[in-house]
């Protein structure tokens, strides 16, 4: 598993694009992590899928609330990862209103998840290979916080937990 001190993985996400410009299309836009992290302070948080209760309810708007207090402390970006495509990410995004706070990042082959060791199988339930619950500080693609839920926890990869993390940093 991905520890503090840890590069990210050089995987590619996926992020669905309402604009066309800067050299992205209308539609699904590979972000490659290692390009996209470089010389930045990047939120990261990830969740096992999109519109799920908790996620939905909880983990994403915390986030989307406290982009200014994020940004305050220092941090560049917030990225919200998740075992999705980036249609479902870019619809998410919509219905969350995350434009311009944070960035809704599609893992749709959890290429990400698994080279980080933070997957959940989910295949009993019907739902596959998913992610972790979790969040870190990254700074220029090194991670220097990371908190892991336990199954079924919503206590340490919160918005609050890692916005003082942020700002201790």
């Amino acid at each position: 598993m991905i520890k503090v001190g840890d590069t990210l993985p050089a995987t590619t996400l996926m992020e669905y694009s309402e604009v066309e410009g800067g050299g992205c299309s209308i539609g699904p836009n590979p972000v490659p992590v290692e390009k996209a992290a470089a010389g930045k302070t990047i939120a990261l948080f990830a969740l096992p899928g999109a519109f799920t209760p908790t996620c939905s309810a909880k983990h994403v708007p915390g986030f989307r609330d406290q982009a200014e207090a994020f940004k305050a402390a220092g941090v560049d970006e917030i990225w919200c990862l998740s075992v999705n495509d980036a249609f479902v990410m870019g619809a998410w995004a919509r219905d969350q209103k995350t434009d311009g706070k944070v960035r809704m990042l599609a893992d749709g082959d959890a290429a990400f998840a698994k080279a980080t060791g933070l997957t959940l199988d989910l295949n009993g339930k019907g739902m596959g290979l998913r992610s972790n619950r979790y969040s870190m500080l990254v700074k220029d693609g090194k991670v220097v916080t990371l908190n892991v839920e336990a199954p079924g926890k919503f206590e340490v990869s919160d918005a609050d937990t890692l916005l003082q993390q942020a700002q201790k940093a």
